[in-house]
């Protein structure tokens, strides 16, 4: 189980654009998106994604049926406030991603940007990978990203697994195939880097 009181001090106390995380645009993560070619009524989750302009970009290239969960109600606060009327449309859920409910079959897309790397006990990757097989559609796809092997091993105070592309994907098991993956320099706003490393797999099909 996620610290909540630690996200909400931090989204309540540092500004969106000041944490190391940040990011203008989410390039990768929306290529990666158009790369699993489903459609723009496609329903997609960003899991984390509180403060994240992943939203933004999707609402900007057409994309209508948006999630956003997140631990922190601060973080979800700001990007409601940042989308204003046009964030009336997404589904804005609190929820600790390893005990929220979700409705069996009910996502084609899960996107995770630096949640899963801050599950360091086996029992918490265990209930978030048999979260993600209950709520994806079967062909779904999931876009994972985390530290890479020579990224930080702690953020924001709290430590965090690192992954190499295969290691990630053995986290999900067989009934994923990897699809792509990609290294990224991480720019963070106080001028130094992190190796991300970006997974996408797809559910194997009934």
């Amino acid at each position: 189980m996620q610290n909540k009181d630690h996200w909400e001090k931090v989204y309540s106390t540092k500004a969106p654009d000041s944490v190391s995380w940040f990011q203008q645009h989410a390039d990768m993560s929306m290529r990666m998106v158009h790369a699993s070619g489903i459609s723009r009524d496609a329903a997609i989750i960003d899991v984390g994604g509180g403060a994240s302009t992943l939203v933004d970009d999707l609402f900007d290239d057409g994309y209508t049926n948006l999630t956003v969960l997140d631990l922190s109600a601060a973080a979800l606060g700001e990007s409601r406030r940042r989308l204003g009327k046009r964030g009336d449309s997404v589904k804005w859920l609190e929820a600790d991603i390893t005990r929220a409910t979700f409705d069996p079959h009910s996502i084609d897309l899960w996107h995770d940007r630096a949640v899963f790397h801050f599950l360091t006990k086996p029992a918490d990757r265990e209930a978030y990978v048999t979260q993600v097989l209950r709520a994806l559609k079967p062909g779904g796809h999931i876009i994972m990203a985390t530290f890479g092997p020579n990224g930080p091993t702690q953020c924001s105070g709290l430590p965090v697994a690192r992954y190499t592309s295969d290691g990630l994907h053995a986290e999900f098991g067989e009934s994923f195939s990897m699809l792509n993956h990609e290294d990224q320099v991480h720019h963070t706003p106080f001028g130094t880097t992190q190796q991300f490393i970006y997974c996408m797999c797809r559910m194997q099909p009934l």
